[in-house]
């Protein structure tokens, strides 16, 4: 173990998630090691006369079992999400309300296009009717930053607060930049991850232009076959993730149960292509050697990568290579799994559930699968823990999630080692 700069130690001791496979952790994490997929027909919206009619939806989510109708109406469907996200993961880390201390807790959840859904309502509202038919919540509700406000509004966190949007890098960004403010003592605590609701006929209608989706409609719960030979493009989906972060310290002193400690984080640009990566993944490759660096450990120490493995023909190729240029031989021995093959692409929350999962295989010691691995690619050659979930020691963990406009960002999740970082580095 490499010793780095001597700083606040940052851990997991909360989880909330609503996903397309079930509306808490505990459900999501057992539906991921049995490979069930979140995948069906959209519900929606009319998506009889598209050529992709399939998507993860997050079902059976009634806003109401979390917070007054009253409020949920002037929120967008993806700050519902986040509230429900934060009430669970408040109460996994046992962080009761009214906060101990407001001052010293920060929210920063991200999201990739916000309230897409309420923006687009509105319009068609004033198209048909006027511009007195459109919600004086509809221009605030539509914002980017609107789940970072209901967090903090519902919990009256009275720290820093902010809002990543980094497409598909959001949720790991976020965690990453929620570090550093632990890291710098200007919060003990910090609530965040990210949250989308994509499930639009406008979201899907864009990246069907970019021919970027599957058209298995067929067979939605195999459309997302992450690094398989037959993959066709990816599955949109939606949900929330959030994660409560705290200072070793402070989560010792009040006797918290941790899930695992974020050890590093990095994010880089690609300056290359606005939706294509770099052929040579070199900004995947910058910002896992970052990441890594950034943690203090040697290649050899990670065990398991969650691949950002959105099952897009050229993602997955480039990313198999960035993670070969990274680790060299112990590429081959690497786990590698992608949760998208069952949630399918939850876009700014998609990096936030994928850093759960690593903190779940950490603790518990499994691996959940990459389903729909039926034909190997020669592109596409290593351990992609096919279809079946794996128990194996997981000590430490890569996350990583390559975004629209070159953005990446990678987060090493470990097993809290209690003498890791609090011997003398001298």
């Amino acid at each position: 173990m490499i010793c780095p700069e001597r700083r606040a130690r940052v851990v997991v001791t909360g989880m909330g998630a609503i996903t397309p496979l079930a509306l808490n952790v505990p459900d999501t994490w057992s539906a991921l090691q049995a490979g069930r997929s979140g995948v069906g027909p959209i519900t929606r919206f009319d998506a009889s006369e598209l050529p992709c009619r399939i998507a993860a939806e997050v079902r059976d989510f009634r806003p109401q079992d979390y917070m007054p109708l009253k409020e949920a109406r002037r929120m967008a469907r993806a700050s519902q999400f986040a509230v429900a996200a934060c009430r669970e993961a408040l109460t996994d880390a046992r962080l009761p309300l009214p906060l101990a201390d407001p001052e010293r807790t920060g929210v920063l959840i991200g999201s990739g296009i916000g309230g897409f859904a309420q923006a687009d309502e509105a319009m068609q509202q004033y198209r048909a009717r006027g511009y007195r038919a459109v919600s004086p919540f509809a221009l605030v509700s539509s914002l980017a930053n609107m789940a970072s406000y209901h967090v903090s509004l519902g919990i009256k966190s009275l720290g820093p607060i902010s809002t990543v949007v980094a497409a598909c890098a959001t949720g790991t960004q976020s965690i990453g930049e929620a570090c550093e403010w632990i890291r710098r003592g200007i919060v003990d605590v910090v609530i965040a991850g990210g949250v989308e609701e994509t499930v639009h006929e406008g979201a899907l209608v864009g990246f069907l232009a970019m021919r970027a989706l599957s058209m298995r409609n067929d067979e939605p719960a195999r459309a997302s076959r992450p690094f398989d030979a037959g993959r066709d493009g990816f599955v949109v989906g939606e949900g929330a993730a959030l994660v409560v972060l705290e200072s070793l310290d402070h989560a010792r002193a009040r006797g918290a149960s941790i899930y695992a400690e974020v050890l590093g984080h990095a994010s880089s640009s690609d300056a290359f292509h606005a939706a294509a990566p770099d052929p040579n993944g070199a900004g995947a490759v910058r910002a896992m050697r970052w990441a890594i660096q950034d943690a203090g450990i040697q290649l050899s120490e990670v065990d398991l990568i969650n691949a950002h493995g959105s099952s897009t023909p050229v993602n997955d190729e480039t990313e198999t290579r960035a993670i070969k240029t990274v680790f060299g031989e112990h590429a081959r021995r690497l786990a590698v799994n992608s949760t998208k093959s069952m949630v399918g692409h939850m876009m700014g929350a998609a990096g936030a559930i994928e850093a759960i999962t690593c903190a779940l295989a950490i603790r518990d010691g499994i691996i959940h699968p990459t389903i729909n691995y039926e034909e190997p690619d020669p592109a596409c050659d290593l351990d992609y823990v096919p279809n079946l979930a794996r128990q194996a020691t997981v000590k430490v963990a890569l996350s990583n999630s390559f975004g629209l406009g070159g953005q990446n960002a990678c987060l090493v999740l470990g097993k809290l080692e209690e003498n890791s970082q609090d011997a003398d580095c001298s």
